[in-house]
This record gives structure tokens, sequence and C-alpha cells, in this order.
């Protein structure tokens, strides 16, 4: 396993981060607890979940799966463990976004269900343009002092949002955010334009999620040739028909290349120098295999460049602005 540090904190994580939304919805306590065990065993020493995650009846059943794992393995010490918070957990109007009531509220939620003192990284899963900076800031110190939360982490914010959010930090001499967990694969190049280079320019270290747009870069044309078309082309067959030409394209690249689409869609967001660690989603053993390859592997650039053009970046290639102006 490689190891990397957290945007510019001293923290070190692991390459890759093991995501857990089936947790739950997916796969069933005993299937998800040997995911997690091979995790661990293979060096991942980062987890990722949400509040969200497998609710049943408000309760996150994600949570609650890890928290008995961590109870069960003895492993909370060396294990980074990341949660979200934002999305409503009932009907109360006050359950959800990132007012300060529900920060502390889910904070302490989450760690009973995750069976823990501490949430290594607490994450805004989603901007709440109805809060105030202040107020949140003053919720997460609070937080932070109690020893609840070590570090404060972003999802789905854009590169002015990080901004923002920095600098009102700055201001109260906090930490500010460390992580920004955005929607990152070869088919969804959007974060390129202003979130990475926000991202790098403030020393927040990025999380791409769904690295292989839901299935559709694991090799989805092949499995449906071959008769088994799993989840993402029996079930979500959009993620799939607008790219089955450039799809093609990149089965035939990776066949030529003697490697799997999977290991080399999360060999390709390896490569990008604003990533830390793509966060997984698997549902087995070897969904979890194949990643894990990409590290002891790296693409060449003759294949980085052949990617590029089966997938190009958006507009002109790079950043804001430069990407649609002069």
């Amino acid at each position: 396993m490689e190891y990397t540090r957290l945007g510019r904190t001293g923290l070190t994580v692991s390459r890759l981060c093991l995501g857990t939304m089936n947790f739950g919805w997916q796969i069933g306590e005993q299937e998800a607890h040997a995911v997690l065990d091979h995790a661990f065993d293979q060096g991942l020493n980062f987890v990722d979940t949400a509040n969200m995650y497998g609710r049943e009846d408000g309760d996150g059943l994600s949570e609650r799966i890890i928290g008995g794992w961590l109870e069960k393995s003895g492993n909370r010490d060396r294990t980074v463990l990341a949660t979200k918070v934002y999305a409503p957990m009932s009907d109360d109007p006050n359950d959800r976004g990132l007012c300060a009531r529900n920060l502390i509220a889910s904070c302490e939620a989450s760690l009973r269900r995750l069976r823990t003192d501490r949430i290594d990284l607490f994450q805004m899963h989603h901007i709440d343009r109805a809060t105030p900076w202040e107020e949140i800031w003053q919720a997460m110190e609070t937080l932070t002092a109690q020893g609840k939360i070590q570090y404060v982490g972003s999802s789905n914010f854009a590169g002015w949002h990080l901004a923002r959010a920095q600098a009102v930090a700055d201001r109260r001499h906090f930490l500010g955010v460390v992580s920004e967990q955005c929607k990152y694969n070869l088919l969804t190049r959007y974060a390129e334009l202003e979130v990475l280079p926000a991202a790098a320019e403030l020393g927040i270290g990025v999380l791409p999620y769904s690295p292989l747009h839901f299935g559709a870069l694991s090799g989805a044309l092949r499995k449906q040739r071959d008769g088994t078309p799993g989840r993402t082309v029996l079930h979500a067959p959009d993620r799939v028909e607008p790219h089955r030409a450039a799809l093609r394209r990149f089965e035939e690249l990776c066949d030529e290349a003697g490697r799997e689409p999977t290991a080399v869609a999360i060999g390709w967001l390896l490569s990008r120098p604003e990533v830390t660690a793509p966060v997984l989603g698997p549902r087995t053993l070897a969904q979890l295999d194949l990643p894990l390859s990409a590290l002891a592997d790296p693409l060449s650039p003759e294949v980085l460049a052949r990617l590029d053009e089966i997938f190009p970046p958006i507009g002109n290639g790079g950043t804001a602005p430069e990407a649609w102006a002069w």
C-alpha cells in the first residue's frame, strides 16, 4: 500500500479510500465486515461513510455496521475514520443541513452509531447556502475543542465555496477545510475546471467518488457481451449508452495494454497530482482487488495520453478560464 498526507495536514492516509455507501443498502453486515477485513489486511487505513448511508428509520445502518466492525476488530486506533453530515435524517426540519444545531447533534449521533469517541474527518456532505460560515465554523470549532472531530472536510463544493469557506476559517484562526470529496472520473471531468485548482491552491486533498462512473468504466460493454452485465448495464443503462463509443475505445485500449478497465480508471485518477485517494465502493472482495492492482502498476505516459484522446477534458482542456477563454 502507498500512503500520502491528507491535503496540507500531517495526517497519513492510504492512496485508496474504502467507501461504504453499499453497506446496508447492497450488502449486509457479514459481507461488509469481510470487505473491511480484507481492506485492512491490504493496508487501507482510510474508511469513508455518511450518516445517511444505509439508513433505516432515520438511523444510519452503514455507520452502525462500521461501528460493529471497529469494536470487534479492535482496529479503531489504526483507522482514519470519515463520515458526513447534511442529508435529512428525519422529518424534523432541523435534522438536516449545516446549522450549528444539526452539526453538533449529528456528530453525537454518528459517534454513537460508530461506537467511537472521535471522528477523524467530519465532512459537510453538500454546501448549505442558508447557513452562514461563521455559524458553521463556530460549531466545528466547538466539536474540535471537545475532541469529537479531528479534521473538517467537504463534499460536492464548488471551487468558490472552498475559497469562501477557507477565507472565513482563516479569519477565525481555524484550520478549515482539509479535503474535498467530489465526483471525478474519466467521464466526469468538471472538477478540473475550478475545484481541483482551488483545492491545490488551498492545500485541500481531493477524494474522488464514483471513480468508475457507477460501473460504466469497469468493463461494462464486455460484461454486456459476455451476458454478465452487472448492476450498471442492467439497472442503469443511461450510465453507459450516452458514452458507448468512448467506452468501446476505452475497453479496446485496456485490452491492448493487458489491463483491466477498473484498474485503468483508478490508475488514471492516481496519476492526477491533485488526487489524494479515490473513494472505492466495493460490494465484494474481488471488486477491491482490482483497484489495488492499479497501485502496483502505474499507467504509462502513452496510455495516459490515449485516455485524454478518448475522454477529452472540457473545452480547451486545463483549468478555468483557459479551458474556455483564449
